[in-house]
């Protein structure tokens, strides 16, 4: 049964005030009946005219809806300029209530372009059942431009755009977009940074706001990463179409770019210029590499299982083989990432974190012992060859120049898997060779 349902009246034009009058009160009986226990959320979706226009479409909606408007029904009219604008109102609605299953009633050659609109809007949480509105004819109501018709969607682009250019408009949450920087990375040849959770569109409360990644299994869509993305790329200064991000598969497989791309990796290098490299991390460890004698870097997803079969390493073996980089040249940098605070794993994995080192592992005889996965990190680099001069992490002597902060500790700063469950965010490290 549906949770909410979606009464599109977008297309149909003001000059049917009556006619719309009538049908939407039919729609809405109808909901009523075949709702009679479970009340959804109703959601009239119109197009929002200037001037005089205006003032009389919100009259003659308000003598329609009047009867039906209750804490009951929970019935709302959401007008807006675009139908961009529109739904992504009604998919706010939607996630504050925490609400997935919907109905769309709407005319039916309005079908095709609504689907479109949905594809991009909405990820595979949500359930959408498409219903033709009845009462009023195609060929005497619709206004339907010629991008329209059902199977024949000239440009999906247009509608691309049309949520791009809404995207843009919205209002940064959480204040400005906050970027942190290592001291140890020389900035006149890489740029680089670690993400923090401020400065993005993103709404939902465990992904607000400049979430980094989108999931089938997350309430953000591709669109609004990308727009978070965008919003990064402009002050950070890279170039947002030459962006590439590990693919995470939580093992020690390398991307070398330029060569055949595998179809999962967690760590990536490059020696080209102005090709920016990231590696998430919520909670996991994005890890930064820099050459500036070979002028190479690189980027890395280190989590409890990446860790311990070495990652890390396997970043900066790619990094010798490939581009002539001398390990003891290279230079690490773990960004945000759980503490041994308040990580904990079973005992049984436990284990191998102790076989690397006992301190790696706090309270080892309980059935969850912590761990700190940045030490083993550190541990593993530093047998690999890396000078532990040229790795930074927690352990920095200046507290004032750590950036390795506690993800799950900082919820105002990070977003953190262990602490926020299923339906985390997602922030990133990025790096690149300057031009």
């Amino acid at each position: 049964m549906a949770e909410a349902v979606l009464i599109d009246l977008f297309s149909l034009p003001a000059n049917l005030q009556n006619s719309i009058q009538g049908l939407l009160r039919s729609t809405l009986e109808a909901i009523e009946k075949c709702s009679a226990i479970h009340a959804p959320c109703v959601y009239v979706m119109c197009c929002q005219r200037q001037g005089s226009e205006r003032k009389g479409e919100q009259e003659f909606f308000l003598a329609a809806l009047r009867g039906f408007q209750s804490p009951r029904r929970r019935l709302e009219v959401v007008c807006a300029q675009t139908t961009a604008a529109a739904l992504y109102t009604i998919k706010q609605r939607l996630d504050e209530k925490d609400l997935s299953i919907i109905k769309v009633i709407l005319p039916t050659l309005r079908k095709g372009l609504m689907k479109v609109y949905v594809d991009h809007l909405f990820t595979a949480v949500y359930q959408f059942e498409f219903e033709d509105l009845q009462g009023i004819s195609d060929s005497e109501s619709l206004q339907i431009s010629d991008h329209q018709h059902e199977g024949q969607i000239q440009d999906v682009a247009v509608v691309r755009r049309e949520i791009q250019m809404h995207l843009e408009s919205l209002p940064s949450l959480k204040g400005e977009l906050t970027i942190l920087r290592s001291s140890l990375i020389p900035d006149d040849i890489f740029l680089h940074g670690f993400t923090t959770r401020t400065g993005g569109i993103s709404y939902v409360p465990t992904l607000s706001s400049c979430n980094l990644f989108s999931s089938s299994k997350r309430r953000d869509p591709q669109v609004v990463v990308k727009e978070n993305l965008r919003r990064l790329a402009n002050a950070a200064g890279f170039n947002p179409e030459a962006f590439h991000r590990v693919k995470v598969d939580h093992a020690n497989a390398v991307c070398i770019m330029g060569k055949t791309e595998p179809d999962d990796y967690d760590g990536i290098v490059t020696d080209q210029k102005g090709v920016t490299l990231a590696a998430p991390g919520a909670d996991c460890i994005p890890v930064l590499f820099a050459d500036p004698v070979r002028r190479a870097c690189g980027a890395a997803h280190s989590g409890w299982k990446g860790t311990l079969l070495g990652v890390s390493m396997a970043t900066v073996n790619a990094m010798v083989s490939e581009y002539g980089c001398n390990v003891k040249d290279i230079l690490v940098v773990l960004g945000p990432s759980v503490g041994p605070c308040c990580y904990k794993l079973p005992h049984e994995s436990a284990k191998e974190f102790h076989r690397i080192d006992p301190k790696c592992v706090r309270l080892f005889d309980s059935a969850s012992p912590f761990i700190d996965i940045r030490r083993a990190t550190r541990i593993l680099l530093e047998r690999g060859g890396i000078l532990p001069e040229n790795i930074q992490d927690d352990s920095i002597t200046d507290q004032s120049k750590n950036i390795t902060f506690c993800t799950a500790c900082h919820p105002d700063k990070f977003y953190s898997h262990f602490r926020d469950g299923t339906n985390f965010g997602t922030q990133i490290g990025f790096i690149s060779i300057k031009d």
